[in-house]
């Protein structure tokens, strides 16, 4: 079957994706999580329904048992956003691909080909992931605006019901 028929039946047999979003931050509220919102936003936008939104500090003991949480729940695709950089607070990646059964490595490498045609070799810092937790899609993302709108509306939106429908296969 062909990339754009598995599309189509994806969009018929998954019209909506239930997503969860998380935000990891130490500075962040809802008020100022405008990565965050985007997320929403474009969600929204594209009909899709937020089931679970969480701003969590880039700690490992709060970001685990968050996932482990949302793994049980209704939605299909986790998306997280900040905590995927090299500084010494930046933990999620760890988090994340320790909880990962099946690899995507192609989001990542997508998502870091296409920053270094916007921002040049600064983009090998984002350490961007996506995989298969538990029969959910996480998608791990850097916590930029830019960089949320970028894998959004570049690499996530366009394949978010082909992604949730594959699971179920």
């Amino acid at each position: 079957m062909s990339t754009q028929k598995h599309r189509t039946t994806a969009t018929q047999k998954v019209p909506l994706v239930p997503c969860a979003i998380v935000t990891v931050s130490d500075t962040r509220t809802a008020e100022t999580d405008t990565s965050g919102q985007t997320i929403r936003s474009l969600l929204e936008k594209d009909g899709h329904r937020i089931t679970d939104y969480h701003i969590v500090k880039d700690e490992p003991d709060e970001i685990g048992p968050l996932l482990d949480q949302l793994a049980e729940g209704r939605a299909r695709v986790i998306l997280i956003n900040g905590g995927t950089g090299i500084s010494t607070r930046d933990r999620t990646y760890d988090v994340v691909s320790a909880r990962l059964e099946k690899t995507l490595p192609g989001f990542g490498e997508l998502f870091r080909m296409l920053s270094y045609q916007e921002i040049g070799a600064a983009a090998m810092l984002s350490r961007a992931i996506a995989g298969v937790y538990r029969g959910k899609v996480l998608v791990s993302m850097p916590g930029s605006t830019h960089a949320v709108t970028l894998a959004m509306t570049k690499l996530i939106l366009p394949e978010l019901q082909h992604l949730a429908w594959e699971l179920t296969r």
